[in-house]
């Protein structure tokens, strides 16, 4: 009785969350004109699948492992469920059919339906088997995914978004390459800046050296700055130089730490 009422909320609760992923994610591709539930990251990375199914599978795909482990393991939701898997394979269940984005993954509706649905078998899924696997099998289980996922995310999934910025042109695999390794120094993952180098690089191939991609790279450049200094890369890249930082310099840094 106990596994039926699981199921039961599971598939209601999936389906809200599967539709409000879905819906928000394809509005995003609607901004500014029209506000959108959603991450500028989950923006980026659907992008970066290019509209093929198989790709927007498999990245959904890599972090269900993760969201599965953390789910039998701690009994809790990552954020990956919404931002990655939801959104992505409700992108996949519909290009099968129709490869035309601005009728599938850039419309609301067809995506919050696609969502619900995968929303109501992947949350039902997740809650289920994380009730019924054993607590002595639930540290394998996670023994096991957990170093799984953390290969993929932080080995395979680089790899394959800077091949992306290459094959998307000159431009998107200079600046990929550029600010995912910069962002693989400072933040330990390439992803989030070939994400950007992509943005950057369409942008200008797209509109050329406008306002706008002015001020995407400039945003670009200060969310480095910003992240390295408050991770306290520019400290580490002293020390491993061997210099010293200057006393202004930990100052600053002593500003804004919390002890």
């Amino acid at each position: 009785m106990e596994f039926v009422i699981i199921l039961l909320k599971s598939l209601v609760i999936g389906g809200l969350l599967g539709f409000a992923a879905g819906a928000g994610a394809a509005r995003m591709f609607h901004a500014p004109s029209t506000q959108g539930l959603g991450a500028f990251r989950t923006l980026g990375e659907m992008n970066a699948c290019e509209g093929d199914p198989a790709s927007h599978f498999s990245f959904g795909l890599g972090f269900f492992f993760n969201a599965w482990a953390s789910a039998v393991g701690a009994g809790a939701f990552t954020q990956d469920v919404t931002h990655r898997v939801i959104p992505n394979w409700a992108t996949a269940a519909l290009l099968v059919k129709n490869k035309n984005v601005e009728e599938t993954m850039h419309n609301p509706k067809k995506m919050g339906i696609s969502g619900a649905i995968i929303g109501m078998l992947l949350v039902a899924f997740l809650n289920t088997t994380a009730a019924a696997i054993p607590e002595a099998l639930q540290v394998t289980a996670v023994a096991v995914l957990v170093p799984a996922a953390t290969t993929l995310i932080n080995i395979v999934m680089p790899v394959l978004f800077w091949l992306a910025a290459i094959d998307a042109g000159k431009r998107s695999g200079f600046w990929g390459t550029l600010f995912g390794a910069i962002a693989q120094m400072i933040m330990g993952n390439a992803v989030p800046g070939v994400v950007l180098g992509i943005l950057v690089g369409k942008g200008v191939d797209e509109q050329g050296w406008t306002r706008i991609t002015k001020v995407i790279l400039t945003a670009a450049i200060l969310l480095f700055v910003f992240s390295g200094f408050f991770r306290g890369f520019d400290l580490q890249m002293l020390e491993s130089f061997r210099l010293d930082a200057p006393n202004w310099l930990n100052n600053l840094h002593d500003v804004f730490t919390v002890e």
